[in-house]
Parts: structure tokens; C-alpha cells; sequence
């Protein structure tokens, strides 16, 4: 993978708003992205991990930091799916 170089102009309060050092803006930044394309249904969790450098077990943990559900289907769709695949096997 090619990566990619950009450059923000980004007011100095924001830093604060943040609360992260300087130091640490661009990772911030890049887990926003990532935790925000996921959101978005654009990467697999797998991608976001890939993406953040980290193991997919972390990242599934960042999204329960950031209240983000790793499942986008309700409940009663989880159900539904898994009676289909039990009836699958039964066969």
C-alpha cells in the first residue's frame, strides 16, 4: 500500500479541544478516519485494524470507547441469521 501525504491547516484551539498532545494529532486523526469509515460501512473492521496498525481485537474495542456497534444488524436480525444458518447445518 501506497500511503499518502496530507497537510490540514487546523485552528490551535482545536489541539485543546481534543486534548491530546501535538505529538499524537495525526494517529487521532487517522483512528477518526478509520472509526468513522467503518461507521460508514465503507472498510471492514479488519481494514480499520489494518489501517490503525493494530490487532482487529483492539479495534473492536476502540469502537466500544467511541459507543460504535460492531454489529449493524438489530437483534432480532442477529436472530434471524443465525436460526438460518442452524437450519442450514441441519440439513
Amino acid at each position: 500500500m501506497t500511503d499518502l501525504t496530507i497537510s490540514l491547516n487546523l485552528p490551535r484551539d482545536l489541539l485543546g479541544a481534543l486534548n491530546i498532545p501535538e505529538s499524537q494529532l495525526s494517529q487521532h486523526i487517522l483512528e477518526i478516519l478509520a472509526l468513522e469509515l467503518f461507521r460508514q460501512q465503507q472498510i471492514s473492521a479488519g481494514k480499520a485494524a489494518e489501517l490503525l496498525n493494530i490487532s482487529k481485537i483492539s479495534f473492536i474495542e476502540l469502537l466500544g470507547q467511541h459507543q460504535i456497534p460492531y454489529f449493524s444488524e438489530s437483534p432480532d436480525e442477529l436472530t434471524a441469521e443465525i436460526d438460518a444458518v442452524e437450519r442450514l447445518m441441519e440439513s
